[in-house]
């Protein structure tokens, strides 16, 4: 299998993606109110857990709309999708340590951990709109830190907002991509 078949894969297993940033919004909006309603601390618990469960939640999203929702197990993406989920958590630790320091630091740090983190999905996808959802993350995420503090306590609103927008254009490029699939399919078929 090549590289281009491999990410073909993924894009048709995961929809284009769309189900990850789309429930990382909800996690984000969950996180991003409970710090301004609640606690900073709070807000790290519910990012830390919530974001471990980004995948599973995501999964659940695709099953419900039928279809597959996994990659098959011996499928040569797995390790590097496997790879890319584990870098969050690990690098939310570094926020978390970040956030306890000084609180308002902990989503900025956050958007850019999380934004890196879909650097690699650019490959694993073979979709460049993943390059452009990780910049916008860390540019927001830098900007708050080293430029407009002011952003650094609506950081975690605006996080969620981006993960939302973007799960728009994914789920439009899956739809094209499969609907240029079954065209391809039917004229192989007619033809034949």
């Amino acid at each position: 299998m090549d590289v281009k078949e491999a990410q073909q894969d993924v894009r048709r297993a995961y929809r284009g993606g769309f189900s990850g940033p789309l429930v990382s919004a909800l996690v984000w909006v969950t996180a991003a109110a409970v710090y301004q309603w609640g606690s900073a601390a709070a807000a790290m618990v519910v990012l830390f857990i919530g974001g471990m469960l980004i995948f599973p939640l995501s999964a659940l999203v695709l099953k419900a709309m039928g279809g597959p929702a996994f990659l098959p197990k011996k499928h040569p993406s797995n390790a590097l999708a496997m790879q890319s989920a584990f870098t969050v958590p690990l690098g939310l630790l570094v926020a978390i340590a970040l956030g306890t320091l000084a609180p308002s630091l902990f989503f900025p740090a956050s958007l850019i951990i999380v934004g890196a983190h879909y650097l690699t999905f650019i490959s694993l996808y073979g979709m460049r709109l993943y390059g452009v959802l990780a910049g916008v993350l860390v540019a927001v995420g830098a900007a708050a830190i080293f430029v407009v503090p002011t952003l650094r306590d609506a950081s975690g609103w605006i996080g969620a907002a981006v993960l939302l927008v973007s799960a728009i254009p994914l789920f439009i490029s899956h739809r094209a991509e499969e609907a240029a699939s079954v065209s391809v399919a039917r004229q192989v078929f007619e033809s034949s």
